[in-house]
């Protein structure tokens, strides 16, 4: 989306101050983390003004010993990360992070995005304690905090995840933080019949092993599972899980200490330069309906195989075929060529009670529509 004025506010006041501007004279304003995923979403007007959060890139606390953190929106992730493993600790969030790993933490908070540790972990919501946001009148909102075990407010942080910015921008987030493993084992095996692989990711699922992650990954008639076992026995619990896939029939069973290469293949799969790439939500159980949908749309696929949501990477003429082979199930086009957003809605977007919710919503934090207007589902 194309914008006449770009600014990158250095204080919290000073963004508020932008958005009630923009408010009062009615323009529309896009935010801009790093980049990474500006063209999600519905294709949109071109904006007033882009406000970047570039100057907003500061980790304002680290409190090592209650495992939490302060950061403001345009940290990118990969320096926080930097800085927590060092008191060997970690966010536990590894979505893509982009070129030149650009993505910021408001931005991934702002777009829900994530990746293989969401199987422990949870999605970004699930990490954030607290929120600091700027509204379109100029109100900085706080909400939650700092602590894990208060959760005062913390719905707020819930709706600003995922909402991609449409309700307001975020400007600070309070995270809690996990141990960094010390190593790990990924176990894995590989099946051509997409009922077998499904059943084997529902009996890991269950299974007492502790996975910090558990994927799927299917291409050209052929798939694989992926179990990743962290800590200090994680070479023991390995070898329970590749006893555990060996029984329920997948064949080239292994298992790996040296596994970065492998969950990397995993994240990328997310994303696509030149191809389009559409996240299925779907019951685990459904997940062998998926795969057959994927081959027949000639896509590669990775995806949460306990979580049931899947991402297929594929050629864009396809993708209608797609999402009608497996709805009902849930499907957002995410990266695509400008043709294809142009022609076709990214998201399924809900009807009736449930769209008029989310407009309602929309109107009570940001009635001016400044905010991000038309990117969101049913032109929010």
């Amino acid at each position: 989306m194309a914008t006449r004025n770009q600014t990158a506010p250095e204080t919290f006041a000073d963004a508020a101050a932008i958005l009630a501007s923009a408010s009062a004279q009615r323009r529309a304003v896009r935010f801009r983390g790093g980049g990474t995923k500006l063209d999600w979403g519905c294709p949109t007007e071109a904006a007033a003004i882009e406000l970047s959060t570039a100057a907003l890139d500061t980790v304002l606390e680290h409190n090592a010993g209650d495992h939490t953190a302060v950061l403001e929106a345009g940290v990118p992730l990969v320096r926080a990360q930097q800085i927590f493993a060092e008191a060997g600790q970690r966010l536990a969030l590894d979505p893509p992070l982009g070129d030149e790993s650009a993505a910021t933490i408001g931005g991934i908070l702002a777009t829900g995005d994530s990746g293989p540790l969401r199987h422990r972990f949870g999605a970004p919501r699930d990490l954030v304690l607290g929120v600091t946001v700027a509204l379109s009148d100029g109100t900085i909102a706080r909400s939650g905090s700092k602590v894990i075990k208060n959760v005062a407010g913390y719905d707020l942080a819930k709706l600003f995840s995922g909402a991609f910015g449409t309700l307001g921008l975020v400007l600070a987030v309070n995270v809690r933080l996990h141990p960094l493993p010390p190593a790990s084992t990924t176990a894995l095996g590989v099946t051509d019949d997409p009922e077998r692989l499904t059943a084997a990711a529902v009996a890991l699922a269950a299974a007492p092993l502790e996975f910090e992650a558990l994927d799927v990954a299917w291409h050209n008639g052929r798939g694989g599972l992926l179990a990743r076992c962290p800590g200090r026995e994680h070479v023991r619990r390995g070898r329970r899980a590749t006893r555990l896939l060996s029984e329920l029939g997948l064949v080239d069973v292994d298992m790996t200490e040296e596994d970065g290469g492998l969950w990397d293949r995993q994240r990328a799969g997310q994303r696509s330069a030149d191809r389009a790439v559409v996240r299925i939500t779907h019951p685990p159980s459904g997940l062998a309906a998926v795969l057959r949908a994927c081959e027949a749309a000639q896509g590669t696929l990775v995806g949460r195989a306990a979580l049931g949501t899947s991402y297929v990477e594929l050629v864009p003429q396809n993708v209608a075929e797609l999402r009608r082979a497996v709805a009902p199930s849930g499907t957002t086009v995410l990266d695509a060529p400008a043709q294809l957003r142009e022609e076709s809605d990214p998201w399924d977007a809900p009807q009736g009670p449930a769209l008029a919710l989310m407009r309602s919503v929309k109107a009570r934090f940001d009635p001016s529509a400044t905010c991000n207007p038309g990117l969101f589902v049913g032109g929010i």
